[in-house]
């Protein structure tokens, strides 16, 4: 279960290339293809964070033996 810091890295870098293309769109006046974006960027990151949640519980009841 070695993460380390790769995961924070991710969901940051991430959310960074959300809001610049974001501001691009929204700036050329797409905004309704800047809120879509956005909520793709969301849900990416809502996938990756359940992903680790689950192997989270994975550990722990790996741990606890109650495999």
């Amino acid at each position: 279960m070695g993460y380390d810091v790769n995961a924070v890295f991710q969901i940051a870098g991430m959310g960074i290339i959300v809001a610049m293309i974001h501001t691009v769109l929204k700036q050329s006046g797409k905004e309704d293809w800047a809120h879509w974006v956005t909520l793709i960027g969301f849900i990416v990151v809502l996938f990756m964070v359940a992903s680790f949640i689950n192997d989270l519980f994975q550990e722990i009841k790996r741990v606890f033996l109650f495999r």
